[in-house]
């Protein structure tokens, strides 16, 4: 029975030497055959995908180990889906650790104040790594997709810098900023002034879309609208050239005539009453508070 004693001590022994050396090989940089090496894990991807995906961009390593130790480190179920960015050498574990913590490289789109939807799906379909999926839809058909069919999209969305991962769709970023700016704008009515002639959120989001493009100021935000506010109590027309080159659209050659001003449309204030009946641009966070 001796032999079947050192057998077992043999195997232990063995057992342990492999433990050890896998645990010691976790915390080994592994050297990259490029640098940096970008690495995109996509959504439902196994750890075998993971390992070979890291291997083939340039990590110097066995994709088998690799597979083995994102199976059977638990933590397999936390990795998060993105594209990966590294500059130098790398250990097991914290390639590991950066999927779990999801640090990933992200690209970024900027929405500018005063923009129209127009503008703002000019800048989505040049965003960087972003997946164009609306190019060829209408206006009501990306409000269906972001969520709000039926609503017309002028001034819906709220002006901001959003980052993203790589290969995401704009309709992402377009429910971010459609959500945002509906947070933005139940912020701002319940703020409101007693005396507000604004019976709606609807009207305090056409009018603060007209004082983003009646002054690039925002300390004069304030005045602008009080202005307007004071306007509306009396029931005067709100006569401001915004709204007029908005009705004109692409007919506005970036000059406003006499008779621009005396056509009338459903957008010029010089001609009609009240507030237009939609939003004419993006407004920011100081013209929805003004």
């Amino acid at each position: 029975m001796k032999w079947l004693v050192r057998l077992v001590l043999l195997l232990v022994a063995t057992m342990t030497l492999a433990a050890g050396g896998a645990y010691w090989w976790l915390d080994q940089p592994l050297r990259l055959t490029q640098t940096p090496v970008e690495v995109s894990i996509e959504p439902g991807v196994s750890p075998a995908g993971a390992a070979q995906a890291w291997t083939q961009a340039g990590v110097q390593a066995n994709p088998r180990w690799l597979q083995e130790w994102f199976r059977w480190s638990g933590q397999w179920r936390k990795v998060r889906t993105g594209t990966y960015l590294v500059k130098e050498a790398i250990t097991p574990r914290q390639m590991l650790d950066k999927m779990v913590r999801g640090e990933e490289i992200l690209e970024t789109v900027t929405l500018l104040e005063g923009w129209t939807f127009r503008q703002f799906r000019q800048a989505l379909s040049k965003a960087p790594q972003l997946r164009q999926t609306i190019a060829t839809l209408s206006d009501a058909d990306v409000m269906n997709a972001v969520g709000a069919p039926g609503v017309l999209p002028e001034g819906r969305f709220y002006p901001d810098t959003y980052a993203y991962s790589r290969g995401v769709s704009d309709v992402t970023v377009l429910k971010r900023a459609y959500a945002t700016l509906g947070q933005q704008l139940d912020k701002a009515w319940a703020a409101r002034s007693a005396d507000s002639p604004l019976k709606s959120k609807e009207e305090a989001l056409i009018l603060a879309s007209i004082v983003e493009k009646e002054t690039g100021l925002e300390a004069d935000r304030g005045k602008v609208a009080a202005v307007f506010n004071n306007r509306l109590r009396i029931n005067m027309r709100l006569q401001t050239d915004p709204t007029v080159i908005y009705g004109l659209g692409e007919r506005f050659d970036g000059n406003l005539r006499r008779r621009d001003l005396l056509a009338d449309t459903p957008y010029n204030t010089y001609t009609r009453g009240g507030l237009p009946p939609t939003p004419i641009a993006m407004p920011g966070a100081p013209s929805l508070r003004a």
